[in-house]
């Protein structure tokens, strides 16, 4: 190993054989580190091959590279230099050069020390040529551009401890920079240490970036689900999806063949990151009947419903499944972390005898769907005589089950889904988890049963008017303008609730609803395009997708009151909104199955 301490406002250069991890450790937080390295081989025969932002920008389609599938850097001709393997912080530049001698004159600082004078200070013994200003990857500086084309920055994301990690796919000579800057909030406005460790080719890493269940908690690393040993088997096209892997697609499928499977024959996809908390205690209906805008009170064991959780003002915390397991035995499974932690919190506040414990580690979970999901898992699950079979199990409904016989793998079976089809979920222990997609793959794949990425997963929710978080909803969203206004019932729910008042006035007074666009032509829409009338915003698209199965592009549009009557002409705004003009119609909504008649099957 090597370990390199650069002291504040000074750099080192060091090097690094194929193969190696180059660690850039963010001491004490909020610390720019410009990185730049050199092909060996390359320089000994007098060609300085360096990393360049452009081209890596070009070929990796992103502002900068990110653990995964494109996460390399390249040098001008195109040549990989390195790999970023983890990342727990997810901001840096590659716009701007390091900083340099100019930068700080231009700023009244004469004579003030810089990036780029280190650089070429620590490099000169390699015969590498000097320069005004390097161009580097500016590690932890926090830039982006905002809506008038401004490049801007501000403090560091980057926390005590924070790091990159790469690995050289070349013997480079590198160099790395503890920044300067003192005079603007670039490095929190005060310089101080960057810590580089080398480590040998023979260790072991898995591509990672970092999830934090909340602001102040601890980084972890994406993790892999009990499913991975199995998908990876079948993809190296992965998405991070609430601090796991997950697949985007699978190699000699693709996201339409995926999709037609699903809405044919089955699809199969890992849904594991969902999060689930345990709910129980003398009190727990207490405390979901508080939470919940569904009635709480009204659901039996074994019976699932799909509610929203809300703030005072209305606004939405997530959506989700409720399973009652039992008479104080609760699970709630969600997409967000936000929505245990406020569950704890309410318990806490409200002093009430209930426990709200994550279980998310420990269940892990498929959703096998289509219309012949049912015969699939029929001949998969076993389930005791006190228990629904998979033949017999109603929407919303579960069962406690095992793989195979009764000596076999225990699951719970749930007839849920997000693809708009007939559908069961299937969750079980990690340890188990291959086995589990093994015995469903084993019944499944005479009878057309393929692998599932998110990808095609996106087009069946969006035709089926699911809703996705930051997309249909976020705090500022109600469940009626999330276009689940169904999960509040007013009427027959009496007991108070966190959000009721909020909400009533919201159903008295709608301001927006969801909609759904029917548009003419091929341009596919996107989250945040503008919705048009003349040169009014009416509305704004919150997903858009082509549907295979409808042949036309469609979305779903958070819509003014006003203009959402079925029928309503509009336009989505491109470009600058008013330059090109998409015509749509708005259309009853959902737009595939909306009466719900292949989920109900």
């Amino acid at each position: 190993n090597q370990d390199l301490r650069i002291r504040a406002s000074t750099a080192r250069a060091y090097e690094v054989k194929a193969g190696e991890f180059i660690q850039v450790i963010d001491v004490e937080g909020r610390e720019c580190s410009d990185f730049q390295c050199f092909d060996a081989a390359r320089l000994e025969g007098g060609v300085e091959a360096a990393l360049d932002a452009t081209i890596t920008r070009s070929l990796m389609g992103a502002s900068y590279p990110m653990p995964g599938l494109y996460a390399k850097y390249f040098t001008h001709d195109f040549q990989p230099m390195v790999e970023i393997i983890h990342d727990t912080v997810g901001r840096h530049d590659t716009f701007n050069t390091a900083c340099n001698a100019k930068y700080y004159e231009d700023m009244g600082y004469p004579g003030h020390i810089n990036c780029s004078d280190n650089f070429n200070s620590v490099l000169a013994p390699y015969g590498i040529a000097p320069r005004r200003g390097w161009g580097a990857i500016n590690f932890f500086y926090n830039t982006n551009l905002d809506d008038s084309n401004q490049l801007f920055f501000e403090e560091p994301w980057s926390r005590p401890g924070d790091y990159v990690l790469l690995e050289a796919l070349t013997d480079l000579i590198c160099v790395s920079s503890a920044c300067p800057c003192d005079i603007d909030a670039a490095n929190g406005w005060q310089p101080t240490d960057i810590h580089v460790r080398v480590y040998p080719a023979t260790s072991t890493f898995k591509k990672a970036t970092a999830f934090r269940m909340s602001t102040d908690a601890d980084p972890e690393l994406t993790k892999e689900t009990g499913f991975h040993p199995r998908t990876s088997a079948l993809t190296r096209n992965f998405t991070e999806y609430n601090g796991y892997w997950l697949a985007n697609s699978y190699t000699n499928h693709g996201p339409i063949d995926e999709y037609w499977a699903t809405r044919e024959k089955a699809g199969i996809i890992d849904l594991s990151p969902l999060r689930k908390y345990e709910v129980t205690g003398p009190d727990a209906e207490l405390l979901l009947q508080t939470c919940m805008t569904r009635n709480v009170r009204k659901l039996a064991v074994c019976q699932i419903v799909y509610t929203a959780m809300c703030y005072d003002t209305g606004g939405m915390i997530d959506d989700g499944t409720l399973f009652r397991l039992g008479p104080n035995n609760f699970r709630w499974i969600g997409g967000s972390d936000a929505s245990g932690l406020w569950l704890r919190r309410q318990a806490k506040e409200l002093g009430l005898h209930a426990w709200v414990r994550d279980s998310t580690d420990q269940l892990h979970n498929v959703q096998v769907q289509g219309p012949l999901s049912r015969e699939i898992l029929s001949e998969v699950i076993w389930t005791r005589p006190d228990q629904a079979s998979v033949e017999e199990l109603g929407w919303f409904r579960l069962s406690i089950a095992r793989i195979g016989h009764a000596d076999g793998i225990p699951i719970i079976v749930s007839r849920t889904g997000y693809t708009g089809e007939l559908g069961f979920e299937v969750f079980c222990h990690p340890s188990r988890a291959p086995e589990v997609w093994d015995a469903i793959l084993e019944a499944g794949e005479p009878k057309g049963l393929t692998p599932l990425g998110f990808e095609a997963l996106d087009m069946l929710r969006v035709e089926a008017g699911l809703v996705y978080a930051g997309a249909e909803f976020c705090d500022q969203t109600n469940p009626f303008e999330a276009g689940i206004g169904f999960t509040v019932p007013l009427k027959t729910k009496e007991d108070d609730f966190i959000g009721r008042d909020a909400l009533v006035r919201a159903k008295e007074h709608p301001q927006r609803v969801l909609v759904g666009l029917d548009l003419v032509g091929d341009d596919l829409v996107g989250t945040g395009d503008p919705v048009m009338i003349d040169r009014q915003q009416v509305g704004t698209i919150t997903s858009g997708a082509r549907s295979p199965i409808l042949r036309k592009n469609i979305a779903l549009c958070r819509m003014s009151i006003e203009h959402s009557e079925i029928g309503t002409e509009v336009e989505v705004g491109k470009m600058d909104g008013h330059q090109k003009r998409l015509p749509a119609t708005v259309v009853r909504f959902p737009h595939y199955d909306p009466d719900k008649e292949r989920v109900r099957s």
